[in-house]
């Protein structure tokens, strides 16, 4: 019966095969071999087949035991990141890291921090979820977020504690071939409403009537925003822009800043949100420090320099 199999015999099989004996096991082991002998008789019992030919000087695989002895390695790599597993839970450290990042949100800082956490939490599991305008705060209210990266509300719903972490520079951008790239700045109202403005819109009821930001009569939506960069590029329309995520496009001249009668630059004040009832773990926190560290001293986020 497999019921009766024991990583102790797995180990064993292990220690013979690289050994070359049985002696030579139980002395890495520091066990008599006799009980070395009876341990590899009961995993063959227990297995129902022969794993090495004892016809042999020295005990040798058989192609069954060649393959018993890969399945062994495995499994007790298995049961020794189980072990780590359970060490780092009990250690305060999530089982598994899942995030809620809206896509405006400076990924490559959030790259830089997450290798780092590899590095600090090598056990752990992280899954990351990049959002749409209001993804991100419906992945954490659903509770399939422990941690959520983006811009909150304004009545944001007491059951969440929001901490700062950066702002995100926000500009008008059109592609240089577009006409408005042509106008004469600085451009007024009236002028923006007669293009089309290119517009993110919520697949979820998170953002459900709000519609600041929007100007022109016409108006196409998407749901995310690199799709959205991508027919701002090819010279759909007209619309704001992370500044970090389009700042190399106006350097290369695809895209052109524009210049307008009012305010044609802001900021987004990105927060990292928890659920109060479920605060992250010691990984998390440690995540969050380190992209606050990271985020602590910019100003204006701007792609990093490799």
């Amino acid at each position: 019966m497999l019921d009766r199999l024991t990583l102790d015999q797995l180990r064993t099989l292990v220690a013979v095969a690289e050994t070359g004996s049985f002696s030579a096991a139980g002395r890495r082991l520091q066990r008599v071999q006799s009980g070395v002998s009876q341990a590899m008789q009961g995993l063959e019992d227990t297995l129902g087949v022969a794993l090495f030919d004892r016809d042999a000087k020295t005990p040798k695989l058989t192609d069954a035991g060649r393959v018993i002895l890969a399945d062994a390695r495995h499994l007790l790599d298995s049961a020794q990141r189980l072990r780590a597993r359970a060490e780092t839970i009990a250690g305060d450290v999530e089982p598994e890291l899942t995030l809620a990042v809206d896509a405006m949100f400076p990924n490559e800082f959030l790259m830089v921090s997450l290798k780092a956490l590899a590095k600090t939490f090598p056990h752990l599991s992280v899954t990351v979820f990049t959002e749409g305008l209001g993804g991100a705060e419906q992945r954490l209210r659903d509770g399939a977020a422990r941690l959520g990266f983006y811009v909150p509300r304004p009545q944001q719903s007491s059951d969440f504690d929001s901490t700062f972490l950066a702002s995100v520079d926000m500009v008008p951008v059109v592609a240089t071939a577009h006409p408005l790239a042509k106008t004469k700045p600085p451009l007024t109202r009236a002028v923006l409403e007669e293009h089309v403005q290119l517009v993110l819109t919520d697949r979820t009821q998170i953002t459900a009537g709000f519609t600041g930001g929007v100007i022109s009569r016409h108006v196409w939506r998407f749901a995310d925003l690199g799709t959205r960069l991508d027919y701002l590029l090819a010279g759909f329309g007209w619309c704001n822009m992370p500044m970090h995520m389009v700042e190399e496009h106006i350097a290369a001249k695809r895209l052109k800043r524009l210049r307008l009668q009012e305010n044609d630059s802001w900021s987004l004040p990105i927060h990292v949100l928890h659920a109060r009832a479920r605060p992250p773990g010691r990984a998390g926190r440690w995540l969050v420090d380190d992209l606050r560290h990271r985020l602590g001293s910019v100003t204006s986020i701007k792609p990093q320099r490799h």
